[in-house]
């Protein structure tokens, strides 16, 4: 979207327009993992009769991970949000962005995950680099599977992590951003055009992502994002 903004020449993006994109891109994630979000929303009831299960099932256990994540991607986040900002208006800091997430695509080539399931320090290292993706440039997706990869887990289950904690971030970053932003009826045809193409390609995006991940070939997005992240920072 920085480029993209910098390519038209747009000065200033809406962001009543920003917020749909994300809601896009949201609706792709729900729709892919709702089986999912419907096991983890029926053991999040059965756990509150019974705390326990917070412990004893994988659901449950899932549940205080992504509340983890959360709550660190939010501190982070919010003290990283004047820096962000103006990290979008210099695409040169944009392109260090990129160098980063593909120096983390790289390493996930030496990954040798065996656990099914991410831990909960580990889910405390995975907020800290979802938290500092707020900085464009930075692959949320990229640095948060690539870590949990790097810290052993294998990388269906990795995937699965990091779509499910990003559910929560958007919707807050959504709703934070809706606070200084008109309405979404203010928009006209052609955002909405732009949000209905955010879902559709974000759910190809994310079933192409799964496969590549299974097939432990996630480095290859290095291939662009390295001359790329050059380019940004060199011009």
């Amino acid at each position: 979207m920085a480029i993209g903004a910098q390519f038209f020449d747009i000065r200033e993006n809406s962001l009543a327009l920003v917020i749909l994109l994300h809601l896009g891109t949201l609706l792709a994630t729900v729709i892919l993992f709702r089986r999912d979000i419907a096991a983890l929303a029926v053991e999040g009831i059965a756990a509150l009769r019974d705390p326990s299960r917070f412990r004893s099932t994988p659901e449950g256990r899932a549940l205080v991970g992504i509340a983890i994540v959360t709550a660190i991607t939010a501190v982070i986040g919010f003290a990283l949000r004047n820096v962000a900002e103006a990290f979008a208006e210099d695409l040169r800091l944009v392109g260090f962005g990129f160098l980063v997430s593909a120096s983390f695509l790289i390493a996930t080539s030496v990954a040798r995950g065996t656990q099914g399931e991410v831990s909960w320090w580990q889910a405390a290292g995975i907020g800290v680099a979802q938290g500092i993706a707020v900085l464009p440039g930075i692959s949320r997706s990229g640095v948060t599977i690539a870590l949990a990869m790097l810290l052993g887990v294998q990388g269906s289950p990795a995937f699965r992590f990091s779509f499910l904690v990003s559910l929560p971030a958007i919707a807050g970053a959504a709703l934070y951003e809706a606070s200084g932003a008109e309405g979404l009826g203010s928009l006209g045809p052609e955002a909405w055009v732009g949000g209905l193409t955010a879902m559709v390609t974000g759910y190809v995006a994310l079933v192409i992502l799964r496969e590549i991940i299974i097939v432990g070939r996630m480095w290859t997005f290095a291939i662009y994002l390295v001359p790329l992240g050059l380019f940004l920072v060199t011009r």
